[in-house]
């Protein structure tokens, strides 16, 4: 490190005691290189603030904290990214900054106003380094005048509140990430609260893979599982068809995919509203009978000449009559969804109109799991479909929000998979149409490639693996670098968020909620629970009870 201040000179520029005086340099710029520079900081000017009044300027010097330094009329703000000793005497620290943006100075009080991000003007080396006070952080992240929800406190401060900005946050995607256990679920219940707060005639489609937050929405929303979704088999495409009803694999897979593809589309032609479309497709969503695919099938084997030739049409056949007769898919293919319940299904996910119950939690733990994603890729593609199909409506913008996210869009599989490539779709071609997709979850290394950077806000919690950290620290810019590093060490109900929902990256604590309105995700407290005895007997008996029905 170059001599640019000796230590004689660096020490008679700051007065020794500066406790409570934030207008007093505690450094200066060393060195400057577009949004990463370096600044040059004296221990002992920062150890006398850490008693200050004022808890932003009692932290003032330590990661993820700001300064700000002032050129003619503008004060510029910095974040503290990176420390490290300067000196063998420990008198000097040397920190790596990213600039965040920059205010303009009141003339009379030399107080920052009129924050925006961005800067147009960068300091020399020799530019004075001064703390940032509790009033300037207000002024950093003051809510502007457009549509944003409160969410949570600004960290270190006990008052100043954290807000998110609606339209740039949906408009752009976000994602919520965070280990098991840091207050993922009840953050992202918070959030989805806050929203349907401001808009209580939203549109909001949530899977909940868990069943959790059924009873954070029940006041404010619809809750629908296997007992009451009733989703028409028939809204399924082909690609989807094939998922469920094909067993084979390989160049057989191809081949009863094929015979699928006939079949279906003669089921379709056969009902009325498939006779009234000219130019009929496999993909679209006409009821049809599942008999008469069946049927269809029988007859279309009836015509193969030899006994190996059938084979295709068996399998087929055979799957399809398992599905029929198996109660666990009732909700999906049951003989009672063959009427045109479309629009009714579409009002009802969709909440259209929403009648102040603007959320839909789509419940999907009751689903046999081997049509899970079939069934997630239905909600999702309908819902991408629906804004394509009205581009030419009133717009009515539709959030999906998609809980344990790595389930769906896994690394690897983006193309395999229906709902892993229509929620990759959403995440590059969504905001165009009105569509949101809102991603949790606790494993991010494990989401497909790019979908994390497709997302314009991240909410990060705390991250216990270093490849989700460093996961979430590649699809993050460059100016929330310092604030990342703190990501191991948040507290639970803690976050950092950056992207286009905030002014500046910003590390938060969330509020509370109501008991009500919490997720049921707590945690079970083993040293309670199991000092309860008594009546183990009932509890198995009618757990194997309800594990035989299935649930029925």
């Amino acid at each position: 490190m170059t001599e640019m201040f000796g230590a004689d000179a660096f020490q008679r520029a700051i007065p020794a005691s500066l406790a409570g005086q934030a207008t007093v340099p505690i450094g200066y710029v060393f060195a400057i290189a577009g949004a990463s520079s370096r600044v040059l900081i004296d221990r002992a000017s920062i150890e006398t603030l850490i008693d200050d009044p004022d808890p932003v300027v009692a932290t003032a010097g330590s990661v993820g904290s700001q300064i700000k330094m002032r050129i003619g009329s503008t004060w510029l703000v910095a974040n503290i990214r990176s420390l490290k000793l300067d000196d063998a005497a420990g008198t000097r620290v040397v920190a790596e900054i990213d600039f965040l943006g920059e205010g303009d100075e009141e003339r009379l009080t030399g107080k920052l106003y009129r924050f925006r991000r961005g800067v147009t003007r960068y300091p020399m080396p020799g530019c004075e380094v001064f703390p940032i006070t509790t009033a300037d952080l207000k002024q950093i992240y003051a809510a502007e005048d457009r549509a944003n929800i409160e969410i949570g406190t600004v960290y270190p401060t006990r008052d100043i509140r954290a807000a998110l900005y609606v339209d740039a946050m949906l408009g752009k995607h976000f994602a919520l990430v965070g280990s098991t256990g840091t207050g993922k679920s009840t953050s992202a219940a918070l959030i989805l609260h806050r929203i349907c707060e401001l808009a209580p005639q939203g549109h909001i489609v949530m899977i909940d893979p868990h069943g959790e937050y059924g009873a954070a929405f029940r006041g404010n929303g619809a809750i629908y599982d296997v007992t009451n979704l009733q989703m028409p088999y028939w809204l399924m495409n082909f690609e989807e068809h094939c998922e469920v009803f094909l067993t084979s694999s390989g160049s057989d897979r191809q081949f009863d995919a094929d015979i699928l593809a006939k079949c279906l589309l003669m089921a379709k032609a056969k009902s009325r509203l498939g006779q009234e479309i000219a130019k009929l497709t496999v993909d679209a969503p006409i009821p049809y009978l599942l008999s008469d695919l069946t049927n269809i099938i029988g007859l279309e084997m009836g015509k193969m000449d030899r006994a190996g030739d059938t084979a295709p049409y068996l399998r087929l056949k055979t799957k399809i009559d398992e599905i029929k007769s198996d109660p666990r898919y009732g909700f999906m293919f049951s003989g009672m969804l063959v009427a045109d319940t479309m629009a009714n299904f579409l009002q009802r996910i969709f909440r259209m109109p929403g009648e102040g119950k603007p959320i839909s939690i789509i419940d999907v733990s009751g689903v046999p799991s081997d049509i899970t994603s079939v069934v997630v890729a239905v909600l999702a593609r309908m819902t991408f479909d629906f804004a394509i199909w009205s581009r030419n409506e009133e717009p009515r913008p539709i959030l999906l929000v998609c809980e344990e996210a790595h389930r769906y869009i896994p690394a690897g599989q983006e193309a395999t998979n229906s709902v892993g490539r229509i929620l990759g779709r959403i995440a590059k071609e969504g905001r165009k149409y009105g569509v949101s997709l809102g991603l949790i979850t606790q494993r991010p290394s494990d989401l497909a490639e790019g979908v994390l950077s497709q997302c314009g806000t991240i909410l990060a919690m705390r991250l216990n693996n270093d490849r989700d950290q460093a996961f979430v620290r590649a699809a993050m810019p460059e100016g929330a670098r310092g604030f990342l590093d703190s990501i191991p060490a948040l507290r639970n109900r803690e976050c950092i968020i950056c992207g286009e929902g905030v002014t500046i990256p910003v590390r938060v604590s969330f509020d509370g909620l109501d008991e009500a309105k919490r997720p049921a995700s707590g945690d079970p407290l083993f040293s309670q629970l199991w000092r309860d005895v008594g009546g183990e007997d009932q509890i198995i008996t009618r757990t194997i009870q309800r594990w035989r029905a299935q649930g029925k």
